[in-house]
């Protein structure tokens, strides 16, 4: 028997990269999986081939009504939801002086707002499952500063603030909520040529001297997810190859 067997998970961004990689784990793992994206055609793909525990919801994380929506689909299908991995996110790397008030506010909204949505919406839902596990995905970079990252980072900072609020706010309904900082992993995200440079650069540094692959965060996801972290909540877990042990 799986570690997640009877659970219930939503994931956002599962369509493809670190998101597609909890899908896959999480159904191996006993749970039935609604995983959503604005990725139509891939999360339809990926949720064909792996069966009868998957659906895939189109959703817009910024959008409150989306969210009530996949909620009730998750409900209708599966039942009340014991798990949400708030995964989905953007990166865009401008300095301050050359970004704009919308790209700021795009990546906040993608990256901050969504994930206080989340937690507000699968509320009443956990309440009903009787216990639950918040996973807000962060970043390294919500532990420190990068030039040209300024939205990303005040998004990701802010992820770890608003993970440890609600890990107080939620304990007495038995939910726990924690936050996890992956440094470079082997998506979409950072395969542009500049990002495969400066990875390889500052990740050939680390002591474990490579970057991450989407299972490794995948295997931390499901250890907070399952009942084997019954006392971890408000806290923050780094996979990060190293990087940041000397900062």
């Amino acid at each position: 028997m799986g570690k997640l067997a009877g659970k219930v998970a939503v994931i956002t961004g599962g369509s493809r990269g670190q998101g597609a990689s909890h899908v896959r784990m999480f159904v191996e793992e006993g749970a039935k999986v609604v995983f959503t994206d604005i990725l139509v055609d891939e999360g339809e793909a990926l949720a064909k081939e792996l069966g009868e525990n998957v659906k895939f919801v189109k959703h817009d994380v910024t959008n409150p009504k989306e969210w009530k929506h996949v909620m009730d689909e998750t409900e209708s299908t599966f039942g009340a939801v014991n798990i949400l991995i708030n995964n989905a996110g953007i990166y865009l790397g401008k300095y301050i002086e050359d970004l704009s008030e919308e790209e700021f506010r795009k990546v906040i909204n993608v990256n901050l707002f969504s994930v206080f949505l989340g937690m507000k919406t699968v509320l009443p839902s956990m309440k009903k499952a009787g216990k639950g596990s918040i996973i807000n995905v962060s970043s390294i970079n919500g532990l420190r500063g990068m030039v040209a990252s300024a939205a990303y980072d005040a998004s990701k900072f802010a992820i770890r603030g608003i993970t440890k609020t609600a890990a107080l706010e939620f304990a007495e309904y038995g939910i726990r909520v924690n936050s996890v900082h992956p440094g470079a992993i082997q998506t979409p995200m950072i395969e542009t040529e500049d990002a495969i440079e400066n990875a390889g650069e500052t990740y050939g540094k680390a002591p474990l001297k490579r970057v991450g692959q989407p299972e490794e965060v995948s295997k931390l996801v499901i250890f907070l997810a399952s009942d084997d972290s019954s006392y971890s909540t408000g806290s923050e877990f780094v996979l990060d190859g190293g990087v940041t042990a000397s900062n």
